[in-house]
């Protein structure tokens, strides 16, 4: 993927920070909009925007004129009893989840056509929209709506664009630090997957990097579970 230019909505810990890692490892040019900075900002290869991608607007310029991958990582936990879920808390997850990849694919749109890499965008689900987990209604509900848009899009931009959606079951991230918060939380999550362990942010960010090479150019329109056997094993 030599000299392509990606853009990583989120890319500033977790998932992101580990899918800007790789892509720079490969010697790409990475564009990072983000609520935060870190210590990758002074990095060559990373041009780092500090926004937020589902309040702020970009300014005209200040993404590249072309545009060769698209990745939107920000993304929500919210596990409640339904009961206590808020229609206000079902808008907050989807504006975070849905319209902020909306927004941002919006943004890179016409820079995304002039692409003649094989130009992909990459969205983030989760395997509980196809588990049925209970106290998951709102991140559910959001999360389905990505695959929906995932597949909607595929077909729109078909063949210039090709469009995917990774999957994950629970990953050893920030964002679900109160899940894993103890080794006992830890060890009961891992039982509960069919490999036995849980997954890190790199085991995302590697299936990312590949949905944006060429390697993938004949895969558009996929829902990529990436969860420990998750949504497909009983064992």
């Amino acid at each position: 993927m030599d000299h392509k230019n990606i853009v990583v909505i989120g890319g500033s810990k977790g998932i992101g920070l580990a899918i800007v890692e790789q892509l720079v490892s490969q010697n790409i040019n990475v564009t990072v909009i983000s609520r935060n900075i870190n210590e990758m900002n002074t990095h060559p290869l990373i041009h780092y925007i500090q926004k937020d991608i589902t309040r702020d607007d970009l300014a005209p310029g200040e993404l590249p004129e072309i545009i060769d991958g698209l990745v939107y990582c920000p993304g929500s936990i919210v596990l409640k009893p339904f009961k206590s879920l808020s229609e206000e808390q079902f808008g907050e997850d989807f504006a975070i989840n849905c319209l902020g990849a909306v927004k941002s694919i919006k943004a890179a749109l016409n820079a995304l056509k002039k692409s003649e890499s094989n130009p992909g965008i990459v969205l983030f689900s989760t395997v509980a929209v196809t588990q049925g987990m209970a106290f998951h209604a709102s991140i559910a509900a959001a999360k389905g709506a990505v695959e929906g848009l995932t597949k909607s899009l595929a077909a729109e931009f078909a063949p210039t664009i090709r469009v995917n959606c990774i999957a994950p079951s629970l990953t050893n991230t920030s964002l679900a630090a109160k899940i894993l918060s103890s080794p006992e939380k830890v060890q009961a999550a891992e039982q509960r997957h069919p490999l036995k362990t849980i997954g890190n942010a790199n085991d995302l960010a590697s299936m990312a990097v590949f949905l944006l090479s060429d390697e993938s150019k004949w895969i558009s329109g996929q829902i990529m579970h990436v969860d420990g056997g998750m949504s497909t094993l009983r064992v």
